[in-house]
């Protein structure tokens, strides 16, 4: 199974994906309510970073494969999927509203490496895209393998340099 038939699997069977992300937005609902006032006090920072890498981590897919579907395959919005590629955004933007409710997500363990991580996923996704625009590279007809060790690189080296300039 390649990730292609994995994601029209999800799309096809959503009933998983529909529990999913229907329990961590309560969860993180929830929390509030219970926590109120309490967010930055242990236990509550660690369960709210892990309710933000449960919706973080597919959210953050979702958005990069529809910039690479987007930009680089030149696919239809009309052809979008709904359950595999909106809804872990729109969970994801929602469970970070309700959590940001209650605590300052600076103050959650792990959420400036999350977000560190997104910067340097999109800053790699606009380089390799404005490769492929001057035409110095055509990503859209490499294979996806060959695509994804090519992101690799460049996600190491500008982790490295971004590390070096300001660490």
């Amino acid at each position: 199974m390649n990730l292609q038939e994995f994601v029209v699997w999800l799309g096809q069977s959503p009933d998983f994906l529909i529990l999913y992300f229907v329990g961590v937005p309560l969860l993180a609902l929830l929390c509030g309510v219970l926590g109120r006032n309490e967010g930055h006090l242990s236990p509550w920072r660690e369960v709210y970073a892990v309710l933000i890498y449960l919706v973080c981590v597919p959210g953050i897919f979702a958005v990069t494969l529809n910039i690479y579907l987007f930009l680089f395959e030149r696919r239809s919005v009309f052809q979008t999927d709904l359950y595999t590629q909106l809804v872990p955004v729109l969970i994801m933007i929602l469970t970070l509203w309700l959590i940001r409710r209650n605590v300052s997500l600076s103050a959650v363990p792990g959420f400036s490496s999350l977000s560190g991580l997104m910067l340097m996923i999109f800053a790699t996704i606009a380089l390799m895209w404005f490769a492929d625009r001057t035409r110095i590279m055509v990503f859209a007809y490499l294979p996806f393998q060959y695509l994804l060790a090519i992101f690799a690189g460049l996600f190491v080296v500008i982790y490295l340099g971004w590390k070096r300039f300001f660490g």
